[in-house]
């Protein structure tokens, strides 16, 4: 990664993905090379499987449970990303060699992410406490990467990264869920595009 910017992870929540290999195709057109499938979709596995056969960096959020760790990596999924701290899902992960990102928001939560594995910590919801908090989480937590989601946007996103947050979760800013319904490519390709020009941090 570059010094100054930071990667993007584009978070798919939608009730209809025609063609998710196209979606992640048309993010990564945009500068955004790394999509979450998240277990609010329906038949989200099938998705995964599309994606990760053409080649994609895909991954599934939302996981909650083993067996849904356990399904979202037999379809594909190079990474999974969880809401909160979920030891099982990081057991499920670690038995599979899949990297986890789990989900916390106070200092204690970091540290429990970071002592069942993960390979990164959600800071969710970001927009709980702002970018300032990724800096206060940096002085005890130096080392570890963090991840800003939840109420991220192209007018804040930079700021995050700014602040300490190693990555940012784009949300319905670049993947609305009635163009990705749709197969609005090239609105989605626009999107990330103007996402991650935003993204660009200004000492």
């Amino acid at each position: 990664m570059r010094a100054g910017t930071g990667p993007v992870i584009a978070v798919v929540r939608a009730p209809r993905i025609p063609d998710a290999a196209a979606l992640c195709a048309a993010l990564a057109e945009g500068g955004i090379g790394f999509t979450e499938l998240t277990f609010t979709t329906p038949d989200v596995t099938t998705h995964l499987e599309r994606a990760a056969q053409a080649g994609r960096r895909v991954g599934v959020g939302t996981v909650l449970t083993a067996e849904q760790a356990e399904r979202g990596i037999a379809a594909g999924a190079s990474f999974l990303v969880t809401p909160g701290c979920r030891p099982e899902v990081a057991r499920a992960a670690r038995a599979a060699g899949v990297p986890v990102v789990l989900g916390a928001l106070t200092p204690t939560e970091v540290a429990h992410a970071v002592d069942l594995g993960a390979a990164a910590v959600k800071i969710f919801p970001a927009r709980a406490f702002g970018p300032g908090y990724f800096k206060d989480l940096r002085g005890p937590y130096p080392q570890v990467p963090l991840v800003a989601s939840g109420g991220v946007n192209a007018g804040n996103a930079a700021e995050f990264l700014r602040q300490g947050a190693l990555a940012v979760c784009a949300g319905t800013d670049v993947v609305p869920p009635e163009a990705v319904a749709a197969g609005d490519w090239a609105e989605i390709t626009r999107r990330a595009r103007a996402f991650t020009a935003a993204c660009a941090v200004r000492e």
